[in-house]
C-alpha cells in the first residue's frame, strides 16, 4: 500500500437515488486509525466520517488471480488486447466484487477497536453499487462513515457508509451499507 497525497480538501458525496449526503473529511492523517475502546463508543461517531484509508493500487495480477478463484474469466477483466480493442475503457478493469472484498482490510485501516469484541461478523450489505469501473493500475481508498449503532441480542451491530474512491476520478467505484457485529 502507499501513502496519500493528503490534499486537506473537503466534499460532498451524492449517490444515486438514496442520496446521502456525507462530509468527506481528508484531513485526517491516511493510515492512522481511529481508535475506540469498544464497541458501543461507535456511537459517538454517528453520521460521522471515522477514517479514510491508503491508497491500493489495483494491479492486473490482483485481477487475474481474483478471476482464477471466483470463475469470473470476463474479458473485460483478463484479455488486456481485447479490452484494449473492444471495450470503452480501452483497458481491463477490475471486479466489482473484488471491490468489495477489499472492504474488511481497509477497515482495519481506518479503525481499531482495543476491547470488548471477541470477533467480527460480516453480517452483510444493505445496499451496495459501482458507479465508476476501476480501470487496471488505478489507485483506490475508502472513506467509512457510521450510518448506526444499536445493541443487538449478545452483540453489538453497527453500519457503515462505505465509499471507495478513484484517484483523479469524480465517480466512486464502490458505495456501500455494510453490517458489522461486534461480539464480546
Amino acid at each position: 500500500m502507499e501513502g496519500t497525497d493528503g490534499n486537506g480538501s473537503r466534499r460532498l458525496l451524492k449517490i444515486g437515488s438514496w442520496c446521502e449526503q456525507i462530509q468527506l473529511d481528508h484531513s485526517r492523517k491516511d493510515s492512522m486509525p481511529l481508535v475506540l475502546e469498544t464497541p458501543s463508543s461507535l456511537r459517538d461517531w454517528a453520521d460521522r466520517e471515522i477514517g479514510v484509508t491508503d491508497w491500493f493500487t489495483i494491479g492486473q495480477d490482483l485481477i487475474r488471480r481474483f478471476a482464477e478463484v471466483t470463475g469470473d474469466r470476463q474479458w473485460i477483466h483478463v484479455s488486456e488486447e481485447r479490452a484494449r480493442l473492444e471495450s470503452p475503457f480501452r483497458t481491463t478493469i477490475s471486479h466489482g466484487f473484488l471491490t468489495l472484498s477489499l472492504l474488511s482490510g481497509f477497515l482495519r485501516q481506518a479503525l481499531e477497536i482495543r476491547a470488548g469484541v471477541r470477533m467480527t461478523v460480516n453480517y452483510g450489505l444493505n445496499r451496495v453499487r459501482f458507479p465508476a469501473p476501476v480501470r487496471v493500475d488505478s489507485r483506490i481508498r475508502a472513506h467509512f462513515v457510521v450510518l448506526s449503532v444499536k445493541d443487538i441480542a449478545g452483540a453489538t451491530e453497527a453500519v457503515f457508509q462505505v465509499k471507495i474512491e478513484i484517484e483523479s476520478t469524480s465517480k466512486p467505484a464502490c458505495v456501500a451499507e455494510w453490517v458489522l457485529r461486534y461480539y464480546p
